[in-house]
């Protein structure tokens, strides 16, 4: 048998899933990949086929779960991320949540594998403390339009929880902030390819609200990095990993347009449902048991992505 380390990464075709895939194969673990395309994509995984140790497999993991053989680690990716799918989505996306994270820890269970999920920065909502630290409960309206991925991840982190203290399932908890990088989809509604794609169209820039809610932009490889330390760790409770510097919507989308050097306007349209008003990890979690903080400037990361961008043009 072999003496590699093995790993499932549930949707492993999707944005951060590919970039995860990457990095454990280069770290020397065999890894299957697996995904039901239904917002994943085969292109951001395709460059893999044929490497040693690769294995894609399509399957919706709300249904039970059989991977022959070992299995070490377990890192649950698998959900519509972007709420342009979660709205078009939303019993997927609960479902995702519910059932694929419960399946999955199941499959954890049986095989002793070590869990990782994949949660979000979206269980704080609309948060009432800025920054975020792990220990804020979040201000979430479980009924509003994006109450399917809020409620489902934070269902996720619960269901983890138990399985950690009821069946002994050695479990970890990322909680994911606004993270950009090569392999977001165009279309997929999120600020960064959105704003990137109608800069380099000359198209209006559309600022929800008046521009003035924050975000925080963390580059895909400061994240996976972060991913990657934390799976290593021997820290049980969720961490934050995110980039703390903060911005208005507005000065990012100025931003953008200075570095593509476009001749965009910018343009205000209605505020969606919900919308956080504030957005900002308190990394120091991630700083004591990881010894992680993010490396890529926000300048270093969009050039890339605006490179990506305009090469598929």
């Amino acid at each position: 048998m072999s003496e590699k380390k093995r790993a499932l990464v549930t949707g492993g075709a999707g944005f951060l899933g590919s970039h995860l895939c990457e990095r454990l194969l280069g770290e020397g673990l065999e890894v299957v990949c697996m995904d039901n395309l239904i917002t994943g994509a085969v292109e951001n995984i395709e460059h893999l086929f044929g490497r040693d140790g690769f294995v894609f497999v399509k399957y919706d993991v709300t249904n039970f779960i059989d991977v022959p053989g070992r299995l070490d680690y377990i890192l649950h990716f698998a959900s519509p991320a972007s709420p342009i799918d979660y709205l078009k989505l939303p019993i997927q996306t609960l479902k995702v949540g519910s059932l694929g994270t419960h399946k999955a820890l199941g499959l954890a269970k049986a095989k002793g594998a070590r869990f990782l999920l994949a949660s979000t920065s979206e269980t704080y909502g609309d948060p009432l403390v800025h920054p975020q630290p792990e220990d804020y409960w979040g201000n979430v309206n479980p009924v509003g339009p994006r109450g399917v991925y809020d409620e489902a991840k934070r269902f996720a982190e619960a269901i983890t929880m138990a399985y950690h203290r009821h069946h002994g399932v050695d479990t970890r908890i990322v909680r994911i902030f606004n993270t950009y990088g090569p392999r977001m989809r165009a279309g997929d509604g999120r600020v960064v390819p959105t704003f990137i794609n109608q800069a380099l169209g000359d198209e209006a820039l559309t600022c929800f609200g008046d521009g003035s809610q924050t975000r925080s932009f963390c580059y895909v490889d400061d994240l996976i990095e972060g991913i990657y330390r934390l799976l290593l760790s021997d820290h049980v409770l969720p961490v934050n990993i995110g980039n703390p510097a903060e911005m208005t919507v507005l000065q990012f989308a100025e931003e953008i347009v200075r570095l593509t050097g476009s001749a965009s306007k910018i343009v205000f349209t209605e505020l969606p449902v919900d919308d956080p008003k504030v957005r900002q990890p308190d990394i120091t979690r991630a700083r004591a048991v990881l010894g992680w903080e993010p490396q890529v400037s926000l300048e270093q990361g969009l050039r890339r992505v605006i490179d990506y961008f305009s090469a598929r043009r």
